[in-house]
């Protein structure tokens, strides 16, 4: 039975994390605020997860994840979706600065972009992604909302690798957040994003342990 507010599924202790030969190499891509970057960049602070974070991509002008990104010190470039003729030209793009920098994972931190096969061919296998349910429920646009008119009592986020149909591809970890009835979006989404910053880290180090 889920505790209070909420379950993580079977995250490793960060002691507990794999030491690669080399730190894992990451590209983030973001859209918006960008809190899953800086936990991410924390847990690399902190000594748990093993990587280093090559470049921030991101594709809305004044986005808050720039204002992270240059916080933590971290070189963040701007592809205004835009300013490009389809959705394979942005990729295109995405996968020359990604490759530019020495990325190895691509990891999708709030990003609102579909993606093409240009990008998931280029990083087969070694694109991640969080979306804030427990796929394979209420995949695409407005997942919380989609959960509370469902009238679940049980929510959540989850860690997945990315392939062309939205919001599929296999599961790496996933985290429960029970449903309160006096939630509204804005206070099950906080609630959420809490769980999203816990296991996308450990997530990250799970996949390449597995690759």
């Amino acid at each position: 039975m889920l505790e209070t507010a909420a379950a993580l599924i079977s995250p490793p202790l960060p002691g507990t994390w794999p030491r690669f030969e080399s730190p894992l190499r990451l590209g983030v891509m973001a859209s918006g605020n960008g809190s899953n970057l800086e936990a991410i960049a924390r847990s690399i602070q902190r000594d748990e997860l093993h990587a280093e974070i090559r470049v921030v991509i991101y594709n809305n002008p004044g986005a808050g994840v720039a204002e992270r990104a240059a916080r933590l010190g971290l070189p963040a470039v701007l592809l205004n979706h835009r300013h490009y003729p389809s959705r394979e030209a942005l990729d295109s793009d995405i996968v020359h600065r990604l490759q530019a920098h020495g990325v190895d994972w691509v990891i999708m931190a709030g990003w609102m972009r579909c993606v093409t096969t240009v990008l998931i061919d280029a990083f087969a296998g070694q694109i991640l992604n969080i979306h804030p349910s427990l796929l394979p429920s209420f995949p695409g646009l407005r997942a919380v909302e989609q959960a509370l008119a469902a009238g679940v009592r049980v929510a959540g986020c989850t860690v997945h690798q990315v392939e062309l149909a939205v919001d599929s591809g296999p599961v790496i970890m996933q985290a429960a957040v029970s449903v309160e009835p006096t939630d509204t979006a804005a206070t099950l989404q906080a609630r959420i994003q809490v769980q999203e910053h816990r296991i996308y880290p450990a997530a990250i180090a799970l996949a390449a342990e597995l690759t």
